[in-house]
C-alpha cells in the first residue's frame, strides 16, 4: 500500500484533534521542559563568558613595603613576570597609590597625615586563571620588601559557587520535566492507538505495511515535540532579550558579564528544538512498540 505525505499529514492532524487536551498538556510540559534546558545553556554559556571576564578582571596586588628598596621591588617584578600563571603585572608608584587611596576612601586619608611616601608602591598583575591568585599570594607573601598580597579570593570563589549551583539545580529540574514530557507524548500516542485499534486491524487485513500503520503516529509525536521545543524557543530568546536589556544597563555586573551576541542564543534554540524533537520521535516509538502490534 503506497504512503503518501498527504495521508500523513492528515492522520497526524485527526490524532492530534482527537487527543487534543492530551496533546496541549504534552506541548506545554516540552515547553517547560525544554525553556529550562535552554536556560541551563545560556547560562552555561554566559558562566563561561563571565569566568573569561573575571580572568580579565581580577587583579592581584603586591603590596611593596614604603621603604622598599629600588633593588627589592625590581626582584619582585622581575618574579612576577617569569611565572607562568600570570599574565601581565602593572607597577604603580607611591603618587599613584596615594591618589587612588584618597579617591577610594575619601578626604579623611589625605587628614589623617599619610603621605604619599608613606603609601605602599603595588605590583599590579592578571594571573592567567582566577584560581591561580592563591598561587601568587603563597609565593610572595612574607618575600623581603613586600608588605602584602592580596585578591579578591572570597569574591571569585562565591561567584564560581553560585554559577555551578545554578547550572546543577536547571539541568536537574529539566531532566524531571524531560521525561515527563516524553512520558506524556507516549500516553498521548497510547491513547491514539488504542482509539485506532479496529482501524489499524483493518488496515493490516487489506495489506497495510507497518511503516504506512506506523508513520502517522510517530508523526504525531515529532509535532508535538517540534510545537513545544518552538514555543520554548521563543522563551528562550525572550529571556535572552530581558538579561540583555538588563546586563546593559548595569555595567560591571554579573548579568552584563554573561551578556551573549544573538548568534550564540541562535545555536542555543537550534539545540532546544532538536531535542524536542528526539523527544517526540522517541516517546511516540516507544509507545508504538510497546502498545501497537504491527
Amino acid at each position: 500500500m503506497p504512503l503518501s505525505t498527504q495521508y500523513v499529514a492528515k492522520e497526524t492532524a485527526s490524532n492530534l484533534w482527537r487527543n487534543r487536551l492530551m496533546t496541549i498538556a504534552a506541548v506545554l510540559t516540552v515547553a517547560v521542559s525544554l525553556s529550562l534546558v535552554g536556560a541551563a545553556l545560556l547560562l552555561k554559556q554566559g558562566a563561561a563568558r563571565a569566568e573569561a571576564e573575571w580572568q580579565r578582571g581580577t587583579e592581584v596586588m603586591v603590596w611593596m613595603q614604603p621603604k622598599a628598596t629600588t633593588a627589592e621591588v625590581a626582584a619582585v617584578g622581575q618574579q612576577l613576570k617569569g611565572l607562568p600563571y600570570v599574565q601581565g603585572c602593572i607597577f604603580r608608584n607611591h603618587q599613584y597609590d596615594y591618589t587612588e587611596a584618597k579617591r577610594l576612601i575619601g578626604p579623611v586619608y589625605g587628614e589623617s597625615g599619610v603621605t604619599s611616601a608613606q603609601t605602599p608602591s603595588s605590583w599590579r598583575c592578571t594571573p592567567s586563571h582566577p584560581q591561580d591568585a592563591g598561587a601568587v599570594i603563597k609565593k610572595f607573601t612574607g618575600q623581603a620588601g613586600v608588605l602584602k598580597v592580596t585578591a579578591p579570593l572570597q569574591q571569585i570563589r562565591t561567584e564560581q559557587h553560585v554559577i555551578n549551583i545554578l547550572q546543577w539545580v536547571f539541568l536537574l529540574v529539566a531532566l524531571v520535566l524531560l521525561v515527563s514530557a516524553a512520558v506524556l507524548i507516549l500516553n498521548t500516542i497510547r491513547m491514539a492507538i488504542f482509539a485506532r485499534r479496529r482501524e489499524v486491524s483493518v488496515m493490516k487485513l487489506v495489506g497495510a505495511t507497518n511503516w504506512f500503520i506506523r508513520l502517522p503516529f510517530m508523526s504525531e509525536g515529532l509535532v508535538q515535540g517540534l510545537l513545544g521545543s518552538g514555543v520554548a524557543a521563543a522563551i528562550v530568546y525572550g529571556l535572552h532579550e530581558v538579561l540583555d536589556r538588563v546586563g546593559s544597563s548595569t555595567s560591571g555586573s554579573v548579568l552584563a558579564q554573561m551578556r551573549m551576541t544573538g548568534w550564540e542564543v541562535f545555536g542555543t534554540d537550534l539545540v532546544v528544538l532538536a531535542i524536542g524533537a528526539l523527544i517526540g520521535t522517541g516517546g511516540s516509538a516507544l509507545a508504538i512498540s510497546r502498545f501497537l502490534d504491527v
